[in-house]
């Protein structure tokens, strides 16, 4: 059948339309920088056969990633040690790696106890100074607490009031201070977008992580990792519309998988669906690899990869769904 010239017109002028449409097969798929998460090789540094100082040039020379994030359980003790930070520091920019953010696992800022608001606000300034130090964009904070009364009006303000004094003291050394999804009500996405929304500071934001939206978990029997691992998740926020609620405030992303099927997709999270929101919103940072698998492998259970495996393994799934 011979097409004319109209319908030549006509066709292209559809196609054109297509490939503008959200979530079409002919949009053109944003691509974004991609870090890796320390957390990825947790059971290696918990063990002890992995050491801080070497992450950047593992990160770069074992997985070809150029941007990472710390973790500040991995650093001990050596938050105000400057010999540690400015070894750290170098080893990074020998290997061509940039520093992007350290998670914090501090105190809580959002403590319904004045005092002990206060003391976990200042007890953070170390990793902000650390952190702008190592030429980081960020710190990643937690609102809230494991097991953490009060109910969510009670912590929401509390987590105001610590958040913002926090933001103050980071918005002078000029670091953005970010809150993942992580414990209490901050994994509920409607309740953490609603304290951005009331925060609203150019140096606030989220990190919003697929795997983090348990609401209501069983406490551990024992305060360690291994407690911790034997919890479970009784009530799940929906990690779709958690993700969208999350977006407009996002300053990064993290990418979180723990097991693969036989086609290299997450047997939990739709990788797909969730860049469809993520390109939606608007987003332009920088989306980091989290594989816990690793864990999952060390505490015995079968079906996960190690941590090579499953860095490599989220890698490519992110490939696949064109995320980078």
């Amino acid at each position: 059948m011979k097409m004319n010239r109209r319908d030549f017109l006509q066709r292209s002028t559809v196609v054109a339309l297509a490939a503008a449409l959200p979530g079409s097969g002919f949009a053109a798929q944003k691509k974004y920088p991609l870090s890796l998460a320390q957390f990825s090789l947790a059971s290696e540094f918990y063990s002890g056969k992995h050491d801080t100082l070497t992450f950047p040039e593992r990160a770069r020379k074992e997985f070809d990633i150029s941007i990472v994030e710390y973790v500040s359980m991995f650093f001990k003790d050596k938050a105000n040690d400057q010999n540690f930070l400015s070894e750290l520091k170098k080893r990074a920019s020998d290997n061509g790696v940039r520093n992007n953010l350290i998670m914090v696992d501090d105190e809580n800022i959002a403590d319904l106890d004045k005092a002990k608001r206060d003391h976990a606000v200042e007890s953070h300034h170390k990793w902000i100074d650390a952190a702008k130090y190592l030429d980081c964009q960020s710190i990643r904070v937690n609102l809230g607490a494991m097991g953490q009364s009060g109910s969510a009006d009670e912590i929401s303000k509390a987590a105001i009031e610590g958040y913002s004094k926090l933001l103050e003291y980071a918005d002078k050394v000029g670091l953005d201070v970010i809150v993942e999804n992580h414990v209490g009500f901050s994994c509920n996405g409607k309740w953490l977008a609603n304290v951005m929304k009331t925060v609203s500071h150019k140096r606030a934001g989220v990190l919003p992580d697929f795997g983090n939206f348990c609401i209501k978990r069983t406490m551990p029997k024992t305060m360690d990792l291994a407690g911790y691992m034997a919890t479970v998740c009784l009530e799940e926020y929906d990690k779709y519309l958690g993700v969208e609620e999350l977006m407009p405030y996002a300053k990064g992303v993290s990418a979180k998988t723990h097991k693969f099927d036989a086609q290299g997709n997450e047997t939990e999270i739709d990788f797909d669906r969730m860049f469809q929101i993520i390109r939606k919103s608007g987003f332009h940072g920088v989306v980091g690899i989290e594989f816990e698998g690793g864990l999952m492998q060390m505490a015995g259970q079968p079906g996960y990869l190690d941590n090579a495996g499953g860095i490599r393994a989220t890698r490519a799934l992110l490939e696949k769904v064109g995320a980078v």
